[in-house]
């Protein structure tokens, strides 16, 4: 788990063109999701938070987005009703 305010934005692009990061999440909603996610981008940076794969997001207790992630999302809802 990277926080956006402690890299870069070298750093970043260059991360992202390995496959280091490939999703980002809202460290106070505890919602993660897709880099491309239109609701991600227009989060804070201070809020912002990167992790390698989607497993590293769940097991810090993060919840998948319903917009960009809504399989997995009503996956994640289900479970919890």
């Amino acid at each position: 788990m990277l926080k956006h305010l402690e890299l870069r934005n070298k750093e970043v692009h260059r991360k992202i063109r390995k496959n280091e990061i490939t999703f980002g999440g809202n460290r106070k909603l505890k919602i993660y999701g897709w880099l491309s996610c239109k609701s991600g981008k227009r989060m804070k940076k201070e809020n912002r938070i990167f992790f390698a794969t989607e497993q590293e997001a769940t097991q810090n207790n993060y919840r998948p987005c319903g917009h960009c992630m809504k399989r997995e999302y009503i996956k994640w809802k289900n479970g919890l009703i």
